[in-house]
């Protein structure tokens, strides 16, 4: 996959400086979007491979969800008010669209072959050539998640409909691009958590101790195992100002049509922030790594 990107992409080497006393050759990065967009095209040929692979995996994470509707049944069969504002059928639709937004917005195995790159000396085919490996992973990303979300799309269109009645959706326009730049900022935000972690390899011959750690704190407090309502309210005005809620709460708050006014606000003001901050330690790890690399390999 590499291989065939390097040589639809690289066209005409840029024009090379000498840096320094080190004699190292460095590359003047160009934008070429027919680059990206054809690794765009060659993410998208890898994961239709196994497309059969995606649509089974998406089968059998129902069955979690299935134990977690059972599980969550019996508790509100126990209460008569609810918890945090939620009744069953809004933990059911809670639930439905956090594996659908799951799916779509959250990088699968990328920081391991990030890191795989960087341990096996794979990077270094990008190092010189015209491309930013950064934007490079992003175009793999992005096409993976699509094309994964198209291939369960069915699945999950058919249990929609089936709970239609469990949902309460925007009703306004505004809403719905509100949510939908919600998504986008939460795709971007996990992928660059994701870059992060995995550009950590330039120092460290084993990241999945920190993967691990990370992941243990995002499945709890991006509301994965249970909507954070059910936490106690001091609690939840400390997680507001940390980034893990706007990987997946937030936004299937604003599509259950629970976030209005200088919430909403709030919400995207606080989860452009931490995209920032999240972006802005991805280009730092990597200008890090980049000396770090070239001093180890040259």
């Amino acid at each position: 996959m590499t291989v065939a990107l390097l040589a639809a992409g690289a066209g005409k080497l840029p024009w090379p400086c000498m840096l320094g006393r080190s004699s190292r050759m460095v590359y003047r990065m160009s934008w070429n979007p027919k680059v990206y967009l054809k690794a765009f095209d060659v993410g998208l040929q890898d994961t239709f491979v196994y497309r059969w692979n995606f649509f089974l995996r998406s089968l059998f994470e129902l069955l979690p969800l299935m134990g977690t509707v059972l599980i969550w049944g019996v508790v509100f069969g126990q209460r008569k008010n609810g918890v945090g504002g939620f009744d069953f059928r809004n933990v059911v639709a809670y639930f439905l669209l956090v594996l659908f937004l799951d799916g779509l917005v959250t990088p699968k195995d990328d920081e391991f072959q990030i890191a795989a790159d960087i341990r096996e000396g794979q990077i270094s085919a990008f190092l010189v050539k015209p491309i930013n490996y950064l934007l490079y992973r992003f175009s793999l990303f992005s096409s993976s998640r699509l094309l994964f979300t198209a291939m369960t799309l069915p699945v999950f269109v058919c249990l929609f409909l089936f709970t239609a009645s469990y949902f309460t959706w925007p009703t306004e326009p505004g809403l719905w691009l509100a949510a939908a730049w919600t998504i986008a900022m939460a795709a971007l935000l996990q992928f660059f958590i994701t870059i992060t972690i995995a550009l950590l390899a330039f120092w460290m011959l084993e990241i999945s101790t920190v993967v691990f750690i990370v992941y243990s704190f995002e499945y709890m407090l991006s509301g994965r195992m249970f909507p954070l309502a059910f936490m106690p309210p001091f609690i939840q005005d400390v997680l507001r100002w940390f980034p893990f809620p706007y990987e997946l709460y937030f936004p299937v708050l604003v599509l259950m049509n629970r976030v209005h006014g200088a919430d909403l606000w709030f919400g995207l003001g606080i989860q452009a922030f931490w995209v920032a901050v999240a972006a802005g330690a991805a280009q730092l790890m990597w200008h890090r790594g980049m000396r770090k690399y070239q001093a180890v390999g040259g």
